[in-house]
Formats: C-alpha cells, sequence, structure tokens
C-alpha cells in the first residue's frame, strides 16, 4: 500500500494497515506523538480503530524530551 507519511510517499506493507501499527513499526511510543490524517487530527483512541487506506496522508509528530 501506499501512502504518504510527512511528506514522503511510502510503500507500506499490508499488515501496517492501521494508523497504531504504522507508530509501532516506526517504534514511536503513543504517547509522545500527534497524528493527522488526511489534514484531521487523529486523537489516541483512535489509533487501533483507525484504517489505513491507498493514498492517505499522514503526519506525525514526535515530542522529543531532553535537557
Amino acid at each position: 500500500m501506499n501512502i504518504i507519511v510527512n511528506g514522503q510517499r511510502m510503500e507500506i506493507e499490508d499488515r501496517l494497515n492501521r494508523v497504531d501499527k504504522l507508530l509501532q513499526s516506526f517504534d514511536l511510543p503513543v504517547k509522545t506523538v500527534v497524528v493527522e490524517l488526511n489534514r484531521h487530527i487523529l486523537t489516541r483512541e483512535y489509533h487501533e480503530s483507525t484504517a489505513l487506506r491507498e493514498g492517505d496522508q499522514i503526519e506525525i509528530v514526535h515530542f522529543v524530551g531532553g535537557g
């Protein structure tokens, strides 16, 4: 399946067909990311139930702590 992640076209495996699975494949903890799917903010509680489809555009913002 082809999707666009942070402006980059990507081909992902069919098993990564949900937002939560995609985030796990990037090793991104759900608590530290904000996800926008097709220009709509997707809150955490919908990551597991939201399917990804061919051509979807997803923006992932990852917060990193530090000092």
